[in-house]
């Protein structure tokens, strides 16, 4: 027995160990040698690793060397990387060494790097802080703006008083665009310390009385991050933003006009009350200055629309043109938010032309469409073509294209819209053949008349071979028989032989509803759908037990000889069903139609319960609800409110005061004339250029391009002399209170403002150039105290003439405008005889400036400056201001032109000594030639009205 044990033992010791052999030779095979492929995959993967380190080792070593040429190179291949997505952090030490570098290109592309990886390297960042800081007093504008992105993008807690103080520099900074940064920096900012939000909101203050169209949209967008509520610091800023906007970038339109959306909700009345009127085909009627037909409309109109309100709608609409897509949908939804219900129509064709482009706009724009066809069929109506589908377009279009036709049926288009929808139904895309079927639906019910033809379609369709058309049909030829069920027994009869074949549970579901419903209507077809049912019970879908559930107690109640064991058996199964739902359904139904004892009073009411007449449902778009919701916005798009989403606030009852919107006229003239504005005052009535004026002054102030203006001389070499006609229009003084008195005020458009002086000026003038302002002029320099002009240290004599006006005013239609004509007539005469004259200036140039141009001017000096012009052409002054190292004095004669003698001239900005509302203005002749001239004066011809004292002979 023992010799049996152990001779088996050692047989199972012997397999065990040849198992064990056998399975290490079986892990040899599983590992065999890579193959060449799998070699050359791990050596390139080394390569590609060694080649990344060595190039950034490469960059380092030009980053670190001393040669100016190589480190731009490195940097150019740097910025190259991170345009890429790859990562170069790595090279951040070699990067912020150069962050000193004189190179100017250098230091851009610095900067560039450093904005991008300064919040992951905060440390290293820090180190090179006091670079930074002596950056923003850099001369050129784009370090100094560099400057500030890089500090506000070290997200560091530490150097929150140092950002704060540089953004408060930058906001007073002279370049436009430094201001614009230091708008971008206030969110930055206020993302990182929530608890500056009262300083910043002074900031924001500061740099929304900004006229540069430069800082308008990034300052407005700080608002709307920090303090969105404080209307109050628009109240002042609201016309200038007004008149800004057309000039503004795309991106700044599109936050300015969502933000004065939501102001204009705030300040004006609703201008869609009942037995509003409007007179749109005449502007005038806003801005006519006949008082008297001003009240006439009061009394005769219940609604007069705010001039603010209008000045909104007007010049937002220009910028449907835009070829930004967001701009024009951005004013698409300020005019359906506030404009009179008859102007809304004038935006439908920029929407319809958004429809030409990519499909993530054509979504959007279609999303607000719908929105838009559910209130005002008749926006879209005339371009329902431009909505009909195309095989290319993307379902998710197909569908909503689909929502907006039939938004836009109705009794004299349906049958074009049914001719449309039959095509539809046979297209491949399965999803949007449902979708069509829902859309026929919902014709059917909108519009009675096509309710039996739609039926009859939908009926044709329950024969189709694709499974999903004759579900959903199913589905909708339900929703449609419950509107009108007495007629439709034998569509119920058709159904009935079609639910073998249907195996979409909704559909299946649906028959028996309808057999249900209508079971007296179809009182043998019923029972025998209900065998069927019973049979292939427990392989049904949740959906379908329960309908089966209820067809059961619904025949049980009606039909008990027949189906009474039907009932009990399907009531059985749904007890031990594995779904609560129909475990729970199947409990309730018997206590309710089977009486005993414990169900009580309630059977009594089964039939009541089970058999009321049912609502028929109304079909409805998805987009119905949606107009809660601010057009165009994120919340719109998703139908859900998104973080962030501000809500348009209801119309006042009340129009809160409009003279919030008031700015005090700042008159910068005052100390050197303190008279001027009453004499102009005195010749005209208050009913001058309103709006216009301040956006003129606005464009003047952005216009940094100088052009020339020339026109043919007819004057002669006889008639010596040389006169420089300075008008300048009071505008800049005048605009604030002038818009505020805009009701009352005439309206012209700027070119009309413009030709009115060209014909009253002379004729015989030669061309000249347009004048050049003093350099320093900044947006700080409120207070009217411009530089005074130095001048030239040549030994030459100086005069001074000076001259007032004393012109008539025009009618009361034409701008305003302040003639302040300055004529100096120097009259050289040579031993030989020769006379100059200065008014031959046919080929007379601006004189050159080495500085670069900048569009920054102050609203003081504006006022003095606006209209000098030597030119006879136009009004508008063409302003070019140096950024640093003002030129105070201005060319009017050069020394080529003048053979010999050149004259400059500039302001002294003191009280003239002859009369206080005369300008004093400073002549400077200088004799280049080898011999002497005598007898310069000022000529004989005086333009009329004016009043020129002349200075002595010399």
């Amino acid at each position: 027995m023992d010799v049996g044990f152990s001779s088996l033992r050692s047989e199972a010791v012997g397999a065990m160990r040849m198992a064990l052999v056998s399975a290490e030779n079986l892990q040899l095979t599983l590992k065999p040698e890579p193959s060449q492929e799998e070699q050359a995959l791990t050596n390139s993967k080394s390569s590609i690793k060694e080649t990344h380190k060595a190039g950034n080792e490469d960059l380092k070593e030009m980053l670190e060397s001393n040669k100016e040429s190589l480190k731009l190179e490195a940097m150019k291949r740097v910025v190259g990387l991170i345009s890429k997505g790859k990562n170069a952090s790595e090279l951040f030490p070699a990067v912020v060494k150069n962050v000193a570098s004189k190179n100017i290109e250098l230091k851009k592309l610095v900067y560039v790097y450093l904005v991008r990886y300064a919040e992951e390297q905060q440390d290293l960042a820090l180190l090179s802080i006091s670079t930074f800081q002596r950056a923003l007093k850099d001369p050129n504008q784009f370090i100094r703006g560099s400057a500030l992105r890089v500090l506000s993008s070290i997200r560091v807690p530490i150097i929150v008083p140092i950002m704060m103080l540089a953004i408060k520099e930058a906001a007073a900074d002279l370049s436009p665009y430094v201001r614009k940064t230091s708008a971008h920096a206030i969110q930055k900012l206020y993302s990182l310390d929530p608890d500056q939000k009262e300083q910043l909101i002074e900031v924001i203050e500061k740099l929304l009385k900004d006229k540069s169209t430069l800082v308008a949209g990034s300052v407005v967008m700080s608002f709307e991050e920090v303090c969105p509520d404080r209307i109050d610091l628009i109240h002042k800023n609201y016309r200038k933003l007004c008149n800004l906007l057309v000039d503004v970038e795309e991106w700044g339109q599109v936050v300015i006009i969502s933000m004065l959306t939501r102001y204009a909700r705030t300040q004006f009345t609703s201008p869609w009350k009942e037995g509003a009127t409007f007179d749109e085909n005449n502007d005038k009627a806003f801005y006519d200055s006949d008082s008297e037909e001003k009240k006439d409309q009061a009394e005769a109109k219940p609604y007069i629309m705010d001039p603010d309100h209008r000045l909104l709608l007007r010049n937002t609409k220009p910028l449907l043109q835009s070829r930004n897509t967001a701009v024009v949908m951005c004013v698409a939804q300020l005019y359906w938010h506030l404009a009179p219900t008859q102007e809304v129509n004038i935006v439908t064709k920029s929407l319809v032309r958004l429809l030409r482009s990519h499909r993530e706009v054509q979504y959007i724009v279609l999303q607000n469409i719908a929105t838009m066809s559910i209130q005002r069929k008749g926006m879209f109506e005339p371009y329902m073509k431009s909505f009909y589908v195309r095989s290319t377009d993307a379902t998710h279009i197909k569908t909503l294209k689909l929502e907006i036709l039939t938004n836009l049926a109705n009794e004299a288009n349906i049958s074009t819209i049914l001719r449309e929808f039959q095509t539809y139904v046979k297209s491949q895309d399965k999803a949007f053949a449902a979708a069509t079927i829902q859309a026929i639906g919902r014709c059917a019910t909108n519009i009675t008349d096509v309710t039996d033809t739609c039926l009859s379609g939908l009926v044709l369709l329950l024969s189709n071979r694709d499974e999903t058309v004759v579900a959903e049909s199913v589905v909708v030829i339900k929703k449609l028989l419950q509107t009108q069920p007495t007629q439709h027994s034998e569509i119920i009869k058709h159904m009935a032989k079609l639910f073998d074949n249907i195996t979409v549970s909704m559909a299946r579901a649906s028959i028996l509803w309808l057999m249900g419903e209508y079971c007296d209507r179809v009182p043998k077809i019923a029972p025998d759908v209900l065998r069927k049912m019973a049979k292939t019970f427990t392989a049904e879908e949740d959906i379908v037990k329960l309908q089966t559930v209820n067809l059961a107690a619904k025949l049980y109640l009606t039909n008990s000889k027949q189906t009474k064991l039907l009932t009990q058996y399907i009531l059985n199964l749904g007890k031990y069903d594995q779904s609560y739902d129909i475990r729970d359904r199947t409990r309730f139904i018997r206590q309710l139609i089977v009486p005993n004892e414990k169900s009580g009073a309630l059977n009594k009411y089964a039939r009541r319960i089970l058999l009321a007449p049912k609502p028929a449902p109304v079909l409805e778009s998805s987009f119905k609800d949606r107009d809660r919701f601010q057009l165009g916005t994120l919340s719109h798009s998703l139908n859900t409110k998104a973080a962030g989403y501000q809500e348009l606030s209801d119309w006042p009852a009340v129009a809160p005061d409009q003279s919030v919107r008031n700015v005090e006229v700042i008159e910068p003239v005052q100390e050197w004339a303190p008279s001027v504005g009453k004499t102009k005052k005195s010749g005209k009535p208050k009913s001058a250029d309103k709006f216009y004026s301040d956006d003129e002054e606005e464009k003047e102030e952005e216009g940094s391009e100088s052009s020339k203006d020339s026109s043919s001389s007819s004057s002669s070499s006889e008639e010596s002399g040389s006169e420089s006609e300075e008008e300048s229009s009071e505008e800049s003084e005048k605009t604030s209170s002038d818009s505020g008195k805009s009701s009352s005020g005439s309206e012209k458009s700027s070119s009309e403002s413009e030709s009115e002086p060209k014909k009253k000026k002379k004729t015989k003038k030669a061309p000249q150039k347009k004048s050049k302002p003093p350099a320093a002029f900044s947006d700080s320099d409120e207070n009217g105290n411009g530089p005074v002009a130095q001048a030239s240290s040549s030994s030459a004599e100086s005069s001074s003439g000076s001259e007032t006006d004393s012109e008539d005013s025009d009618p009361p239609a034409t701008p305003q405008k302040k003639k302040k004509d300055v004529k100096s007539k120097p009259k050289a005469e040579v031993k030989s005889k020769v006379e100059v004259s200065l008014l031959d200036l046919v080929d007379f140039s601006p004189a050159p400036t080495n500085a670069p141009k900048s569009s920054v001017i102050s609203s003081s000096l504006l006022s003095d400056l606006e209209g000098l012009s030597l030119s006879n052409i136009s009004s508008t002054i063409q302003v070019t201001t140096p950024s640093f190292g003002p030129v105070k004095t201005y060319e009017l004669l050069h020394h080529m032109t003048g053979k010999g003698l050149s004259a400059k001239y500039h302001f002294p900005r003191q009280p003239c000594l002859y009369e206080p509302s005369m300008v004093a203005v400073q002549v400077i002749l200088t004799n280049s030639s080898d011999h002497s001239l005598e007898e310069i004066h000022i000529g004989e011809r005086s333009p009329a009205g004016l009043n020129i004292h002349c200075f002595n002979t010399i």
